[in-house]
């Protein structure tokens, strides 16, 4: 098989799951694992795709925003390993801020009903109430996607607020770009949590590094930031140079 049908093969099933495993695409095309290796080495070099630990994911565009439907079903038990770690950060007696996203929606069954909650997410502010935690809802235009209230009224209402610790989800880390998520909206509010907050945390799992989106919300060294075990050696070495990095086994 030529490498350019080799390539147009791997590009088509990331397209389709998103992320596959280098063993997938060996017995997809045929060819060996140092072959397939290379194949990754050079789509990545000409920003089509990103290496992972054992396989590939695909690159998405800096605007691209997935719908919180399309988020809940991606690295799910990443996501909850993540969570269950984080929500054992929060104390009783503790104020947090809990950003919109489906890693932070994971949080709420570990949370304690102790606390109080503020968070810019109608559906988290949903979940919380089921528990019997106090809950204060941020107001702003309530985008369709990913069900977060952002705008104006947003940030007018969460200066009102200063918080014990606050988590954020975060669509993209990179080591020179920092964290950057596609809508500025949402990147202004994080930055305002992050402002108000005495301990500043991102819970992502390990497919969002080493990727890009639009607007900047914070350099690395302003957060502590719990992933899954899902880096590689090198990856966890270079980042865990750069800011607080805390690895969950998932």
């Amino acid at each position: 098989m030529l490498t350019p049908e080799r390539h147009q093969m791997i590009i088509h099933l990331l397209k389709t799951k998103d992320v596959v495993r280098l063993q997938e695409l060996v017995d997809l095309t045929g060819a060996s694992e140092s072959t397939i290796r290379r194949d990754l080495s050079e789509l990545e070099e000409k920003k089509i795709l990103k290496r992972v630990h054992g396989g590939a994911s695909i690159l998405h565009r800096k605007l691209e925003e997935p719908s919180i439907q399309e988020k809940v079903i991606r690295h799910e038990q990443e996501k909850v390993a993540i969570a269950r770690f984080a929500a054992g950060l929060v104390q009783e007696g503790d104020t947090i801020y809990l950003d919109a996203g489906t890693t932070t929606y994971q949080m709420v069954p570990y949370l304690h009903e102790s606390i109080a909650v503020v968070t810019n997410s109608i559906q988290i502010g949903v979940e919380l109430l089921k528990r019997n935690i106090r809950t204060f809802l941020l107001g702003g235009e309530l985008k369709p996607g990913t069900l977060a209230l952002v705008g104006p009224e947003a940030i007018r209402g969460i200066g009102q607020y200063r918080f014990d610790k606050c988590f954020l989800g975060m669509n993209s880390v990179h080591d020179k770009y920092g964290l950057t998520t596609p809508d500025p909206d949402e990147a202004y509010i994080k930055q305002l949590a992050l402002h108000y907050s005495d301990e500043k945390f991102v819970v992502c799992d390990s497919n969002k590094f080493s990727q890009v989106s639009f607007a900047k919300v914070a350099d690395l060294d302003q957060v502590t930031i719990i992933t899954n075990d899902g880096l590689d050696e090198d990856e966890r070495t270079k980042y865990g140079k750069l800011t607080q990095l805390q690895v969950v086994k998932s």
